[in-house]
């Protein structure tokens, strides 16, 4: 199975959702990859402000970095080739990228939760 890599901002906690001000975005994304991780997906997230030597010592995260910037980020990876930046991939990348099939219908408008599972 193909093997993604999200790399993301400098975040207060390893997922994000923490605090008082919780990005929707990152909301959606800590749910999309742990039901893309539950199905099997092999998926790492990495922190600039926990994790900074995996950027430093990834050459495709570096060169982006000096290209772009850290504003730039998110980035995601699969198999160490950038497929996405700027933004989360959506649950449908997710599967897409990793083989995964999606529930047609999905995740009711206004709602967070999906296949019995409430966040």
């Amino acid at each position: 199975m193909p093997t993604l890599q999200i790399f993301d901002p400098a975040l207060c906690c390893s997922s994000g959702v923490c605090g008082q001000d919780v990005d929707a975005q990152l909301v959606q994304a800590a749910a999309d990859v742990d039901w893309a991780k539950g199905q099997g997906a092999s998926i790492e997230r990495f922190n600039l402000a926990q994790q900074p030597l995996v950027f430093a010592q990834n050459e495709a995260v570096r060169a982006f970095l000096e290209r772009s910037g850290q504003d730039a980020l998110p980035i995601t990876l699969l198999d160490g080739q950038i497929v996405l930046a700027g933004r989360y991939p959506s649950r449908q990348q997710l599967a897409q990228w990793t083989g995964l099939t999606t529930v047609s219908g999905g995740v009711s408008a206004g709602s967070c939760c999906g296949g019995g599972k409430c966040c």
